[in-house]
């Protein structure tokens, strides 16, 4: 994956196959400490020890459609590569919380990418979800809470083509040259 943006595109992804119906997904830029930091976290069907050991090898998988795993592995060497790390905590039946730590100074660190179209994709694809998107820095953060939107939208639908252009639009200026 070239970017972290797919990264998060991948794991969210995860987390709606798990039966999740809110998915956190926050980046922190910290500047003043060298550090970014991606988490995501989700109510869904969560893992137990076992299975949290097992997750960040590339050769296991819940998936019937193919025999290997490879976005918490990716994410874990990406994270590894920059002198960072990767956390992952969950409970069956509560969800899972994944958090990824990034040298921000560091060479090899992959760029955000485009987030606003992760988050586009996201939503379009999955109306009947509910995104909370949080993005704090040293110097400013922003908020995109999906249950708030759609309370806002009342009957236009979040994943009409033109509401998606503006969440895009929205996140990507609210973040742009940051990081």
């Amino acid at each position: 994956m070239e970017d972290l943006s797919l990264h998060i595109l991948d794991i969210a992804e995860n987390s709606i196959d798990a039966g999740a119906d809110l998915i956190l997904i926050k980046i922190m830029d910290k500047e003043s400490e060298d550090k970014i930091i991606l988490q995501i976290q989700d109510n869904g069907k969560g893992m137990d020890e076992e299975a949290i050991k097992k997750v960040k090898d590339p050769f296991y998988t819940t998936k019937s459609v193919r025999r290997f795993g490879m976005g918490i592995p990716f994410l874990a060497q990406a994270a590894e590569q920059c002198n960072g790390k990767i956390l992952i905590d969950s409970t069956p039946t509560k969800g899972t919380n994944i958090i990824a730590e990034f040298q921000r100074s560091h060479i090899d660190r992959k760029p955000l990418g485009d987030i606003g179209s992760t988050m586009m994709v996201l939503i379009g694809g999955h109306p009947e979800i509910d995104f909370l998107f949080l993005y704090e820095s040293d110097i400013s953060s922003y908020k995109l809470d999906t249950r708030e939107l759609k309370r806002e939208l009342d009957s236009v639908p979040i994943n009409l083509p033109e509401v998606l252009r503006l969440i895009k639009d929205d996140i990507n200026e609210a973040i742009k040259g940051r990081i």
